[in-house]
């Protein structure tokens, strides 16, 4: 079977260094809030551009205390609209909602999946307070005609990066366009750690400080809570993990890049949808995601062939039952993606041999 990821694989490249950067930690006694969470907050923002980076306990996290610092500086209030895409994956709703904000979900560009700028401008209305672009799949979102809308009309900017570490657009990085950017260190991610570990860059420093604060009950020194805060801080061992595959998280891009090159070049099938692609070595591939109207025959296809793929996402966030609000809301686009998309493998330790294999089987299926 070729492996949607094999994560084992991925770490063992850098055991080495995991297990030296662990065992420092271990001997150092201090496991929380320490050197090794500091270090890398300062490598990460340097590598996004940016002037800040908090590390949080998961990328969820990272999106809630972005919007809840807001709404502690007065620049939210309950109630405020925060315009979204429709397609993404359910955290960047959940913390919209987790805040007591509203989100308006807008139809995605059905070539990109990322936010289109029309439905963004037609979704804007006197209660609109932030735009939440997320960069889906690797792609950034087209955020230059975001951000000039967000400044039009005095709209704030988070990005949702959890997918896009290093994506850029002419070497502006994801992370560095909006006010703030929330990113997930998920095991699975480009950058992931060996847990749940994420964190917010941002060049505001009023904004780190209070997130820095929320993270940490709500505290800046020891017993004294500025705010009802939570426990959400990005440990000392998964800082240390991820300072050392940061390191090589480009190297890692550049071969999922070589990938993506070689399905769309190599694909051919009429009945598959490729990606839209703006420009290949500025997406990350966090995913390759092609379209099929016949999506689950051709899952069962490759899976028959030893081939594992996966959905992202089969159902989108207006039809789950927690939302169920919104489960009579018509959104075509949305609905159309999330019935067509499948994932297929792409890994820094995808092998040439499974690549021209999956293309193959690809090129071979018959809807």
């Amino acid at each position: 079977m070729i492996n949607f990821l094999d994560l084992k694989k991925i770490n063992q490249q850098y055991q080495k260094e995991l297990v030296e950067a662990c065992t420092r930690v271990i001997e150092s006694g201090w496991y929380l809030l320490g050197k090794e969470l500091t270090s890398f907050e300062q490598a990460f923002a340097t590598y996004c551009g940016t002037k800040h980076a908090i590390g949080v306990a998961n990328g969820l996290d990272a999106l809630i205390l972005t919007l809840r610092a807001w709404k502690e500086l007065g620049k939210l209030k309950d109630g405020d609209e925060i315009i979204v895409p429709a397609n993404t994956y359910i955290a960047s709703i959940l913390a919209i909602t987790e805040n007591n904000l509203t989100p308006i979900l807008v139809e995605p560009n059905l070539s990109t999946y990322n936010l289109d700028i029309e439905n963004v401008k037609l979704a804007i209305t006197n209660k609109t307070k932030a735009v939440l672009a997320v960069h889906l799949y690797g792609q950034l979102a087209p955020m230059q005609k975001i951000c000039d809308i967000a400044k039009q009309h005095n709209l704030l900017v988070l990005e949702d990066s959890a997918q896009a570490h290093g994506a850029h657009i002419n070497g502006h990085k994801a992370g560095n366009w909006g006010d703030a950017s929330a990113f997930s260190f998920y095991p699975g991610k480009n950058l992931g750690a060996l847990g749940d570990a994420g964190a917010v860059t941002t060049n505001d420093d009023e904004l780190a400080n209070t997130i820095k604060a929320l993270r940490n009950y709500g505290s800046n020194e020891k017993y004294k809570n500025i705010y009802q805060g939570t426990n959400s801080r990005l440990d000392e061992i998964q800082a240390a993990i991820l300072a050392v595959k940061l390191q090589y998280l480009d190297q890692e891009i550049q071969y999922r890049q070589s990938i993506a090159k070689k399905y769309i070049e190599g694909i051919t099938n009429p009945h598959i949808t490729l990606p839209t692609v703006t420009n290949l070595t500025a997406h990350v591939w966090h995913l390759f995601v092609i379209r099929c109207k016949e999506r689950d025959t051709l899952k069962d296809y490759l899976h028959k062939n030893n081939i594992e793929t996966l959905i992202h996402y089969p159902i989108p966030p207006h039809k789950q039952i927690c939302y169920k609000q919104w489960n009579n809301i018509s959104l075509p686009i949305t609905e159309q993606i999330h019935q067509e998309v499948l994932s297929l493998p792409i890994s820094p330790v995808l092998t040439d041999q499974e690549v021209h294999r999956i293309i193959e089987k690809v090129n071979e299926f018959k809807a």
